[in-house]
């Protein structure tokens, strides 16, 4: 993560004085459970809390003592053992590094997952917004780049809210799969500790534990983590490049807002550049890049091997810190995103009425032609349109092999644009619950 794309809740999560605090966190509960079993003395677990919960951990110091041991868990545990004494003995009885490592893994990624759902809520309640605004706003619809019929605004927005509506869902279930806890020692068989303690710490954590686990918690949960952020980060991907795509200058039905003292470009001072959707394709593409070492680090050796540590200490807090800043951006752009519907109905009518050729076509087979022929009569109409910028109702009117099936005023009928539009209610009612 790099300051730039980053915002501080998030950050905090990952910091290494966070980190600490959770990895105390984990050691006192375990204390606390093993004073209820009877196995430290009560009064050495209340110490743990007292003089551990007022420690400040002194990041550098952690890291001097780590640069002698090669070792991060057991650098923190003699760090902690100056403010706590001679009861720091009985801090990780029976546990092993993994038990605080994945452990506290879990807890962050359960609180990045909260400010992610929280964003969101943001994007999705901007989306709904922008969408009722829009909901009649006629523009028209694409396949392959190329004009299809017509549809609103509203309703692709309406389109996004749902997909975002699903990677919410996704998430929910991903931070469920996440909030797991192993406190089960060396192979997971809780030779040296007491299930009951990994029960306590979990319930204490808001985690659960780990049904069962090896040295490690299995990474197929953290594999599909890892996916579902790229999946929602494909989704902030999809709608950037709809934004892009709609600001270019032969376009321009969207656009950023540009605000006041912005510039473009350093050489070109008319250019007003789609550069926030731009910058958030590329931190897309950084999100989803980090999901295939996750699912490389399923495959580990046995009870557990290292392989895994080096990849979600990079992927942990880039992740969650780039997809919450880009889910914040989206929101911001999606809020102000400047909507031009002269220039949505300009487009549609660039080549004058090409948009109504299934209309015309259903009507002459339900008035006796062949699907065959009615395409064909309606094909060739639509090719002088494109070929010589005819007016397509004019040559449809002209043609007597249409006219011989269709009467004028229903040829003029199949123009209509609310005929496109007729089903945006039903569509909303799905989509919103309400129209």
């Amino acid at each position: 993560m790099i300051p730039r794309y980053s915002r501080p809740e998030m950050v905090a999560i990952w910091s290494p004085e966070t980190r600490f605090r959770i990895w105390f966190e984990i050691e006192a509960y375990a204390c606390d459970a093993l004073a209820e079993l009877g196995v430290i003395p009560r009064e050495a677990a209340k110490t743990i809390w007292e003089k551990g919960g007022a420690a400040k951990f002194d990041v550098e110091a952690i890291d001097e003592i780590e640069r002698v041991t090669k070792h991060d868990v057991i650098a923190f545990l003699t760090h902690l053992a100056e403010f706590v004494g001679p009861d720091a003995r009985f801090i990780h009885q029976g546990m092993t590094s993994s038990d605080v490592l994945d452990t506290c893994f879990a807890v962050q990624l359960t609180r990045a997952s909260d400010i992610l759902l929280a964003d969101i809520d943001g994007l999705l309640a901007a989306l709904k917004r922008r969408a009722f605004e829009h909901k009649d706003t006629v523009t028209i619809g694409r396949s392959h780049g190329i004009h299809a019929e017509p549809t609103t605004f509203g309703v692709k927005l309406a389109q996004a809210y749902a997909e975002f509506s699903r990677c919410r869902e996704r998430l929910v279930h991903a931070r469920e799969d996440i909030a797991t806890c192993a406190i089960s020692g060396a192979v997971g068989t809780f030779a040296n500790i007491d299930p009951y303690v990994e029960e306590h710490v979990a319930a204490k954590l808001g985690l659960k534990p780990e049904p069962v686990s090896t040295q490690v918690i299995p990474r197929d949960r953290h594999a599909m983590f890892f996916a579902t952020l790229g999946v929602i980060a494909s989704s902030v991907e999809r709608l950037s490049i709809e934004i892009r795509h709609l600001q270019r200058t032969e376009v321009l039905e969207a656009e950023e807002y540009f605000s006041p003292g912005q510039k473009g470009s350093s050489a070109m001072p008319h250019k007003r550049n789609p550069v926030l959707t731009e910058n958030l394709t590329g931190l897309a593409r950084m999100v989803r890049s980090m999901a295939l070492p996750a699912m490389e680090n399923v495959a580990l050796w046995h009870e557990r091997d290292i392989s895994h540590s080096s990849v979600e200490r990079m992927i942990g807090p880039d992740a969650t810190v780039t997809l919450d800043f880009a889910l914040s951006r989206l929101t911001g752009v999606v809020d102000k995103l400047l909507v031009y519907p002269d220039n949505m109905l300009k487009n549609m009518n660039k080549f004058r009425g090409l948009v109504h050729s299934q209309r015309v076509m259903l009507a002459l087979t339900q008035a006796g032609l062949s699907r065959e022929d009615s395409y064909r009569l309606v094909q060739r109409n639509a090719m002088r349109v494109w070929e010589q910028g005819a007016d397509f109702l004019e040559e449809l009117l002209a043609d007597k092999e249409v006219t011989a099936a269709l009467p004028e005023a229903e040829i003029r009928e199949k123009f209509d644009l609310g005929y496109h539009t007729k089903h945006v209610d039903t569509i909303f009612k799905r989509v919103f619950g309400e129209a």
